[in-house]
């Protein structure tokens, strides 16, 4: 069930929201040149790795020259990508993911290779079991605000928890947030 709504939502969403994908790859193109996607290494169900899109929002080969995490005034992040992070609008792409069947729209968001040193075998094999997400608990519950602590407890807690109950209260919650009608 979860798969098939995944697929779904997603095919209807990059349908709906085409005028908008475009727009938004022509203002990266306009503002930092192509290539207008990014695509990062991360880690999906099983502990399989994939790669996952996203709009690019920092200049050309930002990994090596800096960390693979990123502070608010990072000099590497471009005059739009500041705006597209903001709006999440550099996720969208991710829909891709889910249709390619890497990612669904709620679960935990996809670790680097590297993170996985952050966890206990039980919790890695925990959170491997579901696909990763485009949005989920976390993000709902704290956007980019909580600690790394807090983000894994949350992403643990949706993997043993979830339900499609759940995933309709995430999603719900993440497009409060996204249209500024959410309480945080």
């Amino acid at each position: 069930m979860k798969r098939a709504m995944d697929i779904v939502l997603a095919a209807f969403a990059l349908l709906l929201l085409s005028p908008l994908l475009l727009a938004t790859a022509l203002a990266v193109a306009i503002d930092s040149g192509f290539p207008v996607l990014f695509r990062q290494v991360r880690v999906g169900r099983g502990g399989q790795t994939f790669g996952m899109f996203k709009f690019r929002s920092m200049v050309r080969d930002a990994a090596a020259i800096g960390p693979f995490n990123t502070s608010a005034n990072d000099p590497r992040i471009t005059r739009v990508g500041r705006f597209i992070r903001r709006t999440s609008l550099d996720e969208l792409p991710q829909l891709l993911n889910v249709l390619r069947g890497d990612m669904s729209l709620v679960g935990p968001r996809p670790d680097l290779p590297l993170q996985r040193s952050l966890y206990s075998e039980a919790d890695w094999a925990q959170r491997c079991s579901v696909r990763p997400g485009i949005t989920g608990l976390a993000q709902v519950e704290l956007r980019s605000e909580g600690t790394e602590d807090q983000r894994r407890a949350l992403d643990l807690r949706y993997v043993r928890e979830h339900s499609v109950g759940m995933d309709l209260k995430i999603m719900w919650g993440t497009l409060t947030r996204l249209t500024g009608r959410g309480s945080n």
